[in-house]
């Protein structure tokens, strides 16, 4: 019998979408594809009366763009107490009519913008403030609740919404961040391997390619006001940590998205000269080719809108220059640190477009060993050998250009002045974290970190205090710890690796004890415990859930089990042995199995393509001692490459062609089709056990200084002479000595 309000037809497609509305389209595993819980309507119902198709449309630019006026009157009468709320906020109408029933109705004298605002909006859910402890819930059940309450089902786009839509389940970091994170993604993938909720890891893999498919890059954040700038490009490494478990069609199946992402940071690298930048690649007078963090729009961010003004306001600069400077330090993660601050202490001198970072320049190397990996499982060796060049020559250029002697430790270089920033932070483990550092700089970087970083909590940001920031001390992060912990272990220094590991998880898991739930960070320094976790600074109060605690938390605890029983008596596993290595290992060995296979077989989700928000004017070439141009500054083509034009819609496509389309080069004859698998019309590529596959490189030996040979550099502009030298800040020429 057909179910109420069923015609009992099975040939009648459902009623059409009520007007305005914009389904997107979801696939869930044991069912068909559907928006939300509804079925997708037939072709035929996404048509008007006048037969003409029904656009699914998102406008991209950011609430300051689209509700210019209002947005900017929002923040200055500071209506929410969070500027964030602002930008998630959902007008009730289209914005085009809601601009025009502002602008009447601030004229009469009896006019309210707190009552307008609360009229006209509808403010975003926040979920994870309805958590409450079980009684006698230990640390490892509250993570296993809290997946079920920070993870958010495929989404169903929304009239007018900032939030970009996502094709697959993910999980959001908690509290004022309900959309998914770049970077804070991956460290939350840890926990969900550590738990074999690989579905979720995966799903979560898929949503960022997703984005890089539809963007050209992966936002800050799955919001509009995101989509100007991207985060430190972790996708390799989810990559990695997911054929930990996928094998190897974990690479074949992304290398189109691993590619775009590599094309994205480098974009312009062949056009700039030396001594010059040009968004994200900065050329050295050397010609070293690195990268800095950067954005594409030059105003106050759409979620601390006010702040940024307020800032900027302090100020000798022209604003533009702070708003970017800004907006380059939320890329990196770290928003904000001393690391950004010219004087070390105030947040108006930041200049992060001048530094090169330690993260995403041991970051872009590991992009370019897994390209190199994963062209060489698709049979083109051509691409493969190129790319384990350029990993090569990166990877001697961060030793290079980011080891501070004096220091002993890895420090960001302000490559405009020509010199280290000195500020020693967590950042000089990522090197090892990455094993890209030689024997000698891991010796000195565990030195440094045991003599300045450790403290009674774990490690500290970095050394500095009192700058107000929250990326400083005395305030530790689970990113840096899992990274430290790791390194450590990976170049031989396993009691510095377990002390670290000891200290955090007894501040962590301490505090829950007495406050019930996990947060964004921790005060380290204090040899007291709090229930409030961090010391506070920054823009925003404590957050809790949270996805990079969780999941970084259940990877130490499962490697180091008998650390955790002064603080967790009830810990299952502190009576076993200490498993494997933290993850991810070297993944290049993994096999994919059959089930593996039949996932990567299904169809991919394609969200329709929606056109993209007109670009910001890209900037003129930087060059040492200049500044940056506002993004108003036109863009001479003999002196800037054209920016990359919008992607056009197009149909979807296969794994393996648009693999074929990334390649640059010509693809040796039968290596596409040799072990391919056919299922429904698609294409799945069986894995090719790798032959010399690019393994994580192996410490170095430091390469000894030379006399001054002219400088060679490779086709990413890395020198290739074999010297060790620091570039000097205006020339072409390294100083003697």
């Amino acid at each position: 019998m057909p179910a109420a309000g069923d015609s009992g037809h099975a040939d009648t497609p459902p009623s059409a979408p009520a007007p305005g509305t914009n389904p997107v389209q979801t696939v869930h595993k044991d069912g068909p594809a559907s928006t939300g819980s509804s079925p997708v309507p037939p072709a035929a119902a996404l048509l008007s009366d006048a037969g003409a198709p029904a656009a699914l449309v998102q406008d991209l630019r950011p609430p300051s763009i689209v509700l210019d006026g209002l947005f900017q009157a929002i923040g200055e009468a500071h209506i929410y107490t969070d500027a964030k709320t602002a930008a998630d906020a959902v007008p009730d109408e289209a914005p085009a009519d809601l601009m025009a029933e502002y602008n009447v109705a601030k004229l009469r004298p009896d006019f309210s913008l707190k009552d307008f605002v609360a009229r006209h909006f509808t403010l975003p859910e926040r979920k994870t403030v309805s958590y409450q402890r079980s009684p006698d819930e230990n640390v490892r059940d509250y993570i296993n609740g809290m997946w079920d309450v920070l993870s958010r089902p495929p989404d169903t786009q929304v009239a007018y919404s900032s939030q970009l839509p996502l094709p697959y389940t993910y999980v959001v970091p908690g509290g004022r961040f309900s959309e998914l994170y770049y970077w804070d993604s991956y460290f939350t993938m840890i926990g969900l391997y550590e738990n074999q909720k690989i579905d979720l890891m995966r799903d979560m893999v898929r949503d960022m390619a997703s984005m890089i498919d539809r963007y050209g890059h992966i936002p800050n954040g799955s919001r509009t006001y995101y989509l100007s700038r991207s985060q430190v490009p972790f996708f390799s490494l989810m990559v990695d940590l997911l054929a930990m478990h996928d094998g190897q069609v974990a690479y074949t199946t992304f290398l189109p998205e691993l590619q775009a992402e590599y094309d994205y940071w480098m974009d312009g690298q062949d056009s700039v000269p030396p001594g010059g930048a040009y968004r994200h690649v900065v050329r050295l007078p050397d010609g070293t080719v690195m990268n800095r963090h950067w954005d594409d729009m030059d105003t106050p961010r759409d979620e601390s809108y006010p702040e940024d003004i307020a800032t900027a306001a302090h100020s000798d600069r022209p604003k533009e220059e702070v708003y970017r400077d800004l907006r380059a330090g939320s890329e990196t993660g770290w928003d904000f640190s001393s690391r950004w601050l010219a004087d070390g202490h105030t947040l108006s001198t930041i200049h992060t477009t001048d530094l090169l970072t330690v993260e995403l320049n041991c970051m872009i190397p590991h992009l370019q060993q897994t390209l190199a990996h994963a062209y060489e499982l698709k049979g083109n060796k051509e691409e493969a050998a190129r790319y384990s060049r350029l990993a090569q020559g990166r990877i001697e250029a961060m030793q290079r250009v980011l080891w501070d002697e004096r220091r002993a430790a890895f420090i960001d270089y302000d490559w405009k002045k020509g010199e280290s920033t000195s500020i020693l932070s967590g950042a000089t483990v990522v090197p090892l974290f990455m094993q890209m550092a030689t024997p000698e700089q891991a010796k000195a970087v565990s030195e440094s970190v045991r003599k300045n970083l450790l403290k009674v909590g774990g490690l500290i940001a970095t050394e500095r205090s009192g700058s107000g920031q929250q990326w400083d001390s005395p305030n530790g992060w689970a990113p840096l710890q899992w990274m430290a912990v790791k390194g450590l272990n990976q170049y031989g220094y396993d009691t510095l690796a377990s002390d670290i590991a000891a200290r955090w998880m007894g501040r962590v898991i301490g505090t829950y004890e007495k406050s019930g739930v996990l947060l964004e960070k921790y005060d380290v320094v204090n040899p007291f415990i709090s229930p409030k976790g961090g010391k506070g600074g920054g823009e925003y109060p404590m957050q809790i859930g949270f996805g990079w605690t969780n999941g970084t938390l259940l990877g130490l605890m499962n490697r180091y089990p008998q650390n955790t029983r002064v603080v967790l008596d009830r810990n299952p596993a502190a009576d076993q042995p200490s498993p494997q290595p933290l993850p991810p290992m070297n993944a290049y060995g993994v096999q994919s199995d059959n089930d593996a296979l039949s996932r990567y077989s299904q169809p991919t989700v394609i969200l329709t393509p929606r056109p993209v928000a007109p670009t910001p004017t890209l900037p003129q070439m930087s060059v040492v001692g200049a500044s940056a141009p506002s993004s108003a500054t036109q863009i001479p083509p003999s002196t800037a490459p054209a920016p990359a034009p919008a992607p056009a819609p197009a149909q979807p496509a296969s794994a393996a062609d648009k693999t074929t389309a990334a390649t640059t080069a010509p693809v040796p004859s039968g290596s596409e089709t040799g072990n391919a698998e056919h299922h429904d019309g698609m294409v799945s590529t069986a894995p090719v056990p790798p032959q010399n596959a690019p393994a994580m490189p192996q410490p170095a030996q430091p390469t000894q200084p030379a006399s001054q040979p002219p400088t060679t550099t490779d086709s990413s502009g890395n020198n290739t002479d074999g010297t060790d030298r620091k570039p000097a800040a205006n020339s072409s020429a390294s100083p003697p000595g």
